[in-house]
């Protein structure tokens, strides 16, 4: 039986296991497949239910082999990094969740021209530690950003007042045809939290531009400040990092603790008291406590200052329009 043939329905448990018993022969070893993985752990957060399927593909082959399958099926495929900027909903994720967690997607290649080559796998601490080590500069702003260089790139991350796509020169990616391409700087639609391209693909790797060789002692005291600063300023607790964008020439954090809301809770999702923009979790919260808390938080803010935030961190596997 190929994939085009499951014909149950997604909501069905069979279809699911069909799924995974007619793809499944055609992996390599190196990659691993399962069903109903538990995703609340690979959070930062440490939030929500499973993935109905879930992989990490090791190789190129075999992450093509998933999106065509998925694709034939009416499968949607959600990538995972480090699960730094997303909450798993209580029922877990209906689709192929996709993790580059193979060692095959974090590598970093300096080159003989000076840019250099990162997998999309690589922890961004990782990025700048190595960077740091061979003397190239302009990484340090991701330093403390518990993510990995796909997600940089998928939402254009940001951090003391630097933006992944400042120092990209190139993105390869997978879209869910599992045609491989990759694009230049110049060629990607990019702006607050976003990168156009990426909406519908998945990065494998990108060219980066260091601003400068230098010492590595003046990179690493670059990325200490970077770090000092926001262990001061960032709670320690579980969380998915900034909950709302900030509105234009607004700060987000600012309106929460102005409308008195630091501290609120609803369950164990509380209002971080260090830094208002961060929900964090107090041991057992749940994402329909953290909702919860989104909409008390959207609707205090509103009254207070007529300021509609908008979520920023992903609603893993749904859309915020439909909860709010």
């Amino acid at each position: 039986m190929t994939t085009a043939t499951v014909s149950r329905l997604p909501g069905d448990v069979a279809f699911w296991d069909e799924f995974l018993a007619a793809v499944r022969p055609r992996l390599g070893e190196t990659t691993k497949f399962t069903r109903e993985e538990p995703l609340a752990a690979k959070t930062t957060i440490r939030i929500g239910g499973a993935a109905r399927l879930y992989a990490e593909p090791g190789s190129v082959r075999d992450f093509q082999t998933l999106m065509v399958a998925a694709a034939a099926a009416g499968i949607p495929v959600f990538p995972l990094g480090r699960g730094s900027n997303l909450v798993v909903p209580d029922e877990g994720v209906a689709g192929l969740v996709l993790a580059l967690a193979h060692e095959a997607w974090a590598g970093f290649e300096p080159r003989p021209d000076g840019l250099l080559w990162v997998g999309a796998g690589l922890r961004l601490k990782n990025l700048c530690g190595l960077a740091a080590k061979v003397g190239l500069t302009g990484f340090e702003f991701l330093e403390g950003i518990p993510g990995n260089v796909g997600g940089a790139l998928r939402m254009n991350a940001g951090a003391m007042g630097g933006w992944m796509f400042d120092v990209v020169e190139e993105v390869r990616f997978i879209s869910l045809d599992g045609t491989v391409r990759t694009a230049s700087r110049a060629e990607l639609h990019v702006d607050y939290r976003h990168c156009a391209e990426l909406q519908t693909a998945i990065a494998l790797g990108a060219l980066l531009r260091p601003v400068a060789p230098t010492d590595t002692e003046s990179v690493a005291r670059q990325i200490d400040v970077y770090k000092k600063k926001r262990q001061e300023s960032q709670p320690r607790d579980p969380s998915a990092g900034c909950i709302f964008k900030n509105p234009p020439g607004n700060s987000a954090g600012r309106l929460i603790d102005q409308s008195g809301l630091k501290g609120e809770r609803v369950g164990d999702a509380e209002v971080s008291l260090i830094h208002a923009n961060f929900i964090v979790n107090r041991g057992s919260a749940t994402s329909a406590d953290l909702i919860a808390l989104v909409r008390k938080i959207r609707k205090r803010v509103d009254d207070a200052h007529g300021v509609e935030l908008e979520p920023e961190v992903l609603l893993y596997g749904k859309e915020w329009r439909d909860v709010l």
